[in-house]
């Protein structure tokens, strides 16, 4: 969170993006923001045990209320690359898809792999890509992961150059044989073990960036106090406004407004709008003109908020 441009306040700190501001972990689900631990700028992505203790708390809670058969996994980028973590999940019996670190030894072994390289497309672009179980220095031999090397071949119907190709390195523990296999057998979702399904996952992270910077644009970076703990509680009141957010667009506008629609949207079409409060006979009356109640659809959208739908663990 880039508070360069405020006054000086209590822990706000440089950052790794080079300016002073705040670093707070959140742990998402899809476009929702479950939990959270607001830092000050200089605190690493796994610093301490913030992001451990912060998905065993979520294991648990989703286990009590939904059972203990469901099977978890957890996507991470390459900050999260730590065997202590992946030792955590492993005992927690949950699955994790990690992006890893291009060491020489590793780009080495992708130059001597010769034609044994295997591809996946995805719709709208080809990757290569080849399978290997590594370890690294400083794991023990039993702490040997499942890992795929991946590079796109194609871009845009071109082929980039190999100075140009972002390669990528995939660490899991799914298909390993461990618990969280027979939980995804068990729940219909075996296809999740197989190598384009991991890659499928671990592409999916780019959808995750966009939860952090719809949060940007539901409230600015900049925070208002200059009290640490003033702005924790700022912050954790806009997470649980985010989320409320979130939820009425599923539950509210979605058929009026993308449910992909960041909030200057939302707020553009379905709330900034002139309307007028006109009380007579005992009641009140909200008047808009007839082209915002035909393209909002007011009496849908006024029933919906009066009635909104059930819970449910989807």
């Amino acid at each position: 969170m880039d508070n360069d441009e405020a006054e000086v306040r209590q822990g706000c700190e440089p950052t790794y993006k080079k300016v002073r501001g705040f670093h707070p972990l959140q742990l998402t689900w899809g476009p929702f923001v479950i939990d959270a631990l607001f830092r000050g700028g200089k605190k690493h992505c796994n610093a301490e045990d913030g992001a451990k203790n912060m998905v065993e708390e979520t294991v648990r809670f989703v286990r009590k209320h939904v059972g203990e058969e469901v099977p978890i996994i957890v996507r991470m980028d390459s900050g999260f690359f730590d065997q202590k973590l992946f030792g955590a999940f492993e005992a927690l019996g949950i699955g994790y898809v990690c992006t890893g670190k291009l060491m020489a030894d590793i780009t080495s072994r992708a130059e001597a792999t010769g034609q044994s390289w295997q591809t996946y497309d995805n719709g709208h672009q080809l990757w290569e890509y080849f399978e290997f179980g590594d370890r690294r220095r400083a794991w023990s031999a039993e702490e040997w992961r499942r890992a795929f090397y991946t590079r796109p071949h194609y871009e845009d119907e071109q082929r980039p150059l190999e100075f140009a190709r972002p390669d990528t390195v995939i660490y899991t523990n799914l298909g390993r044989g461990g618990p969280i296999d027979e939980l995804l057998r068990a729940a219909g979702h075996e296809t999740w073990i197989e190598p384009t399904r991991i890659i499928e996952v671990h592409h999916g992270r780019g959808r995750d960036e966009l939860v952090h910077r719809a949060i940007k644009d539901f409230r600015a970076e900049e925070l208002p106090f200059k009290k640490f703990r003033a702005n924790a509680a700022f912050y954790y009141t806009v997470l649980v406004a985010f989320f409320l957010f979130e939820a009425f667009k599923r539950d509210v506008t979605d058929e009026v407004v993308p449910i992909t629609a960041y909030a200057t949207r939302v707020r553009r079409q379905a709330i900034d709008f002139a309307a007028k409060v006109v009380r007579t006979a005992r009641q009140s009356v909200l008047k808009v003109t007839q082209a915002v109640w035909d393209r909002l659809d007011i009496e849908e959208l006024w029933n919906r908020t009066a009635d909104p739908p059930r819970f449910a663990w989807v």
